[in-house]
């Protein structure tokens, strides 16, 4: 866990250059993204554009190649020249009149349009069958949808909303030390809403800050007011007053019931009103896909599943043409914490708590703690043409069940040419009343937005020096430019620049909580983890990288589980690089590996099936130059890419998309070899890789390990909490902390009851855990550890 920081810190330069380097940085640091050449004078990617397959007249109308190159704005810096008058008392008031000049549209009379509509006036006069206006007056069915009404928005008032604008431009100015949004993003989503069709973002959730920031910045950015779909279980009362005001949404319980309940049948007829006069009337709208943050379960939001479905619903009954949707994402160098039990869900935020939060943040950070923030807006698309051209990359699909046990059992080798059958995410009262084909259509929508959210995000500095020290790389200097430059190459961005030196001097004062700084000889800097929580907080913020990775990670993983039966995990480098990989053997490898893994991991866009991905993660393997293709005698070399006779296998292919690898003679790529490419860095890379799904994979054979000490049965949350002690029972033994993680311990049982290793029964009390017969002994139980271990890399 050591790291030696080759900067030379002379012990009596550094209390007076510590002053220095933290006015430069404060005042520097957010301007060098436009001065600077990015780092190291490497190529910075555009990222964010949207899918070529699914929307191609959006991919193509909406962006043009000068927009690359608009550079940066700092979103919270405001000076004189932001206003319309100049002068001393101007620079000292120039964020007041900054939120005067702000432009906020009047407040449309929609309660009395939703009142009016066709829809609740149904309810009102009981011609809606099941409504609540069955067998009452039509005033107290009125009264009623007031109530509704209220609980989901209120008009938003200007003089609240400047004043807010005010005050929190102050705080984030306290706190950040810049949010960074790139003009050329910002220049496609304004020519998206010049178009017409309404905005609506779709956004990750990595804090609670999210639904405040967002509308800030695109206040700020002239788009107007943003209604943020908050989730009420998050706020107070208290709280989600105020937000409705500033222009927050919020789903009434009512809609979550019974599809035969009056009350469910009246609150998602108002929902629907509300949410189409929003459309109608052109206001942007905010729908997070991912869970609050502390929130433990699946990562993709039911409830912004809802809010989607609403929005899908009044494109296609014609209420507006179509909708813009716009793929969100906000990183942090630190995320800002909530208040929240690390073993239970999110607790409620009242007014007063965050107040409270916000005094002791400000006093606690500190100008040396502040961090930076970048937002990302990828490219906008129709949802009109995504739902014409989206189709199912498969005919059919099986559950892991069906896919993995005969294979983890021995009893089959061959893995079947279907794609998995996983959603963890429940279905609402508002999913419910649609059509099947209109549930898959939300599903696939809200998971192909969220690839392309966390694709566009750029990985932060705080996500390469937690990789850094938690896979022990000895020179931080060195190490960090090395792992910036391999981030770029893959297309993702990266949210910081400036000098290496200070880059690595700011990032280390954030994590300063989670490692320890300690002089050795000649002034160098030894950078040790701190153990327990510290390394459970370095793997979360090393988890960042994985979208980066994956492909390679996942590639590095299953030729570990191809080898493992081969050489010795611990043998030498050379030893194992004499082995042939056939590339049949490698695609099995990658199958067993994707179907194991969860889908809320891996993010896989509906429209690409996993025979592509497992050429794509092929193909990155022979890129980043670890293996290396095996040419035999008489055979045409793999790098001749002259096209051949499509043959039948390749017409029926499943797949759709055919590229020039594709083409090759199928007989010959079946007989393809490759091996370990014998260069002198490729085994630490490859350790790195495989190493980046080791707290996963790690808790999963420790859960399998689990299955003969755990108490069955019980309930779900009662056996995660059970599986949770004894991971973290298991890091205090072998001292890897970092699958001590309550979201792995899920993602475990989850996977193990979609597996057939767990059974769910019902009961009084609840859904109860059992083990299934078939894994009751201990044989299959081994058989189950073994097949997971041959994908951990020691």
């Amino acid at each position: 866990m050591d790291a030696v920081l080759e900067a030379k810190l002379q012990t009596q330069q550094r209390s007076s250059r510590n002053g220095q380097e933290t006015s430069l940085w404060s005042s520097g640091f957010g301007m060098k993204l436009e001065a600077v050449t990015p780092f190291l004078g490497k190529y910075r990617p555009f990222v964010g554009r949207c899918c070529q397959t699914c929307t191609p007249k959006s991919w193509e109308s909406l962006f043009h190649r000068s927009i690359m190159d608009l550079g940066f704005c700092n979103a919270i810096l405001v000076k004189e020249e932001n206003t319309r008058f100049r002068g001393w008392l101007v620079r000292r008031l120039c964020f007041f009149l900054w939120s005067l000049e702000q432009h906020i549209p009047p407040c449309q009379d929609a309660p009395q349009k939703i009142m009016e509509s066709t829809r609740v006036q149904n309810i009102i006069s009981g011609r809606t069958p099941g409504g609540a206006g069955e067998g009452q007056g039509p005033s107290l069915v009125k009264q009623e949808v007031q109530r509704v009404l209220g609980h989901i928005q209120a008009p938003p008032r200007p003089f609240l909303l400047r004043l807010f604008s005010w005050a929190l431009l102050r705080f984030l100015s306290r706190f950040f030390l810049n949010v960074q949004l790139h003009k050329g993003q910002m220049k496609m989503v304004h020519k998206a809403a010049q178009a017409g069709s309404p905005l609506v973002l779709l956004s990750t959730h990595k804090s609670l800050l999210d639904g405040i920031l967002l509308p800030f910045v695109l206040l700020s950015q002239g788009l107007g007011v943003l209604r943020v779909a908050w989730d009420p279980r998050i706020c107070s009362p208290i709280l989600r007053a105020l937000l409705k005001k500033l222009g927050g949404l919020f789903l009434p319980p009512e809609a979550s019931l019974s599809l035969d309940s009056s009350e469910g049948v009246l609150a998602r007829a108002v929902v629907h009103e509300a949410v189409q006069q929003l459309l109608v009337s052109r206001q942007s709208l905010l729908i997070f896909l991912e869970e609050p943050p502390g929130a433990q379960g699946p990562r993709l939001s039911a409830l912004g599943q809802t809010w989607l479905a609403l929005v899908v619903q009044a494109v296609q009954v014609g209420t507006v043409p179509d909708a813009m949707l716009v793929p969100v994402a906000i990183t942090y160098d630190l995320v800002p914490e909530a208040p929240c039990d690390t073993h239970h869900a999110l607790a409620p935020l009242g007014l007063w708590t965050g107040v409270l939060a916000v005094l002791r943040g400000l006093q606690g950070w500190g100008r040396s703690r502040r961090i930076c923030a970048r937002v990302h807006l990828a490219q906008p698309f129709s949802l009109q043409e995504y739902t014409i051209n989206t189709r199912s990359c498969w005919d059919s699909r099986q559950t892991l069940e069906q896919l993995l046990q005969p294979i983890v059992l021995g009893q089959c080798t061959v893995v079947p040419d279907t794609e998995k059958e996983q959603e963890w995410t429940p279905v609402t009262g508002l999913l419910l009343a649609l059509k099947e084909e209109d549930q898959l259509l939300v599903r696939r929508l809200s998971r192909h937005a969220l690839n392309a959210s966390v694709t566009s995000s750029a990985v932060m500095s705080t996500a390469i020096m937690a990789a850094l020290l938690l896979f022990r790389h000895r020179k931080l200097l060195g190490e960090f430019s090395w792992l910036t430059e391999e981030t770029l190459l893959r297309g993702f961005d990266v949210g910081f620049s400036g000098q290496l030196r200070c880059l690595v001097q700011h990032t280390l004062g954030l994590l300063r909580t989670h490692v320890a700084l300690l002089r050795v000889h000649q002034g160098d800097l030894l950078v040790v983890p701190r153990p327990g929580p510290g390394l459970v907080h370095l793997a979360r913020l090393s988890a960042e990288l994985l979208p980066a990775f994956l492909s390679e990670a996942v590639g590095a993983c299953a030729v570990r589980g191809l080898l493992a039966g081969r050489v010795l995990p611990e043998g030498p480098w050379e030893l194992q690089g004499v082995e042939l990989l056939s590339q049949n053997d490698l695609y099995r490898q990658i199958l067993l590996l994707l179907h194991l893994l969860p889908q809320d991991l891996l993010l896989l866009q509906p429209c690409q099936s996993s025979y592509c991905y497992c050429q794509e993660v092929l193909d990155r393997l022979i890129q980043c130059g670890l293996l290396v293709a095996e040419e035999t005698p008489g055979s045409r070399p793999a790098c001749d890419t002259r096209r051949q006779r499509l043959s039948a296998k390749l017409l029926w292919k499943p797949s759709g998309d055919f590229t020039d690898s594709d083409s090759d003679n199928f007989e010959e790529a079946e007989g393809r070899c490759f091996r370990l490419s014998q260069q002198s860095r490729c085994p630490d890379f490859f350790l790195f890789l495989c190493r980046l799904l080791s707290p996963l994979l790690k808790a999963f054979a420790q859960a399998a390990t689990f299955l003969h000490q755990g108490q069955l049965p019980d309930t779900e949350s009662g056996y995660v909490e059970q599986l949770f002690r004894f991971l973290e029972a298991t890091a205090q033994e072998e001292g890897f902390f970092e699958c001590a993680d309550p979201n792995l311990a899920i993602s475990a049982v989850w996977t193990f009851r979609d597996l057939g290793v767990l059974q769910q029964t019902p009961s009084p009390a609840g859904p109860m855990l059992h083990l299934s017969p078939t894994f009751a002994s201990w044989d299959n139980q081994e058989k189950l550890e073994q097949f997971i271990r041959q994908f951990i890399c020691g």
